[in-house]
């Protein structure tokens, strides 16, 4: 190797914990720093300076840290609620399944931090999502967006920076360890391709597992 070489030295991404374990996460090197991908009906938390990354359209993800520890996540949610009545039907309700309801994985997100330390008095909220991002009949966007800051206000919280509503899908790039929540929305096109995504996934919430069985995507 000749003098003056830069020698590149490969980034190590800090461990998760096993439930997190189906979270594709990966070194970005343009943003310096791990990033966590999340799809419909993941969440996930972290103590370290990792950034949390989705694509919403009508979904709503919740961004939660305690603004002093620095400990968050961030969530991804489908629809308010599951009026089912039939609970167990997922076999187990694994939690890819469970977390696409907003009041489960606003419950898990919340949870999870306090578990790490968090303090309930320090947590700050920053939400985001829930366009109804084609002009059909479905204001599933706003049903969503109504559930979070019906829940947010039902616990005693405070919204500190939204990005919600209207007609088009989001980028959002979440870092629990600044606050920082940075939103690209995107163009009509990917507006339709991010609209029959998850037209296909709500389709799933409806049909019935077999008993046991995991969910997979």
């Amino acid at each position: 190797m000749s003098a003056g070489a830069t020698v590149s030295i490969p980034r190590l991404v800090p461990p998760a914990a096993a439930r997190f374990a189906h979270i594709r996460r990966v070194w970005d090197p343009t943003l310096d720093r791990p990033l966590a991908k999340l799809l419909p009906g993941d969440y996930y938390v972290t103590c370290h300076d990792e950034v949390i990354f989705t694509v919403l359209g009508s979904c709503v993800s919740a961004c939660v840290r305690d603004r002093k520890l620095g400990i968050g996540g961030m969530n991804h949610f489908m629809l308010p609620q599951d009026l089912s009545g039939d609970g167990a039907r997922w076999g187990g309700r694994s939690d890819t399944c469970a977390t696409r309801y907003g009041d489960v994985a606003m419950d898990r997100l919340v949870n999870d931090i306090l578990q790490l330390g968090g303090h309930r008095e320090d947590l700050e909220f920053k939400v985001m999502g829930g366009g109804n991002v084609l002009d059909i009949a479905t204001e599933v966007g706003t049903h969503n967006v109504q559930f979070v800051r019906e829940y947010l206000k039902r616990e005693g919280f405070d919204i500190a920076a939204e990005d919600l509503g209207h007609k088009f899908a989001r980028k959002l790039y979440y870092s629990p360890k600044s606050g920082n929540a940075r939103v690209k929305r995107l163009t009509a096109t990917v507006n339709r391709v991010v609209f029959e995504r998850e037209q296909s996934l709500a389709s799933d919430l409806q049909q019935p597992s077999p008993r046991g069985a995991a969910h997979r995507r």
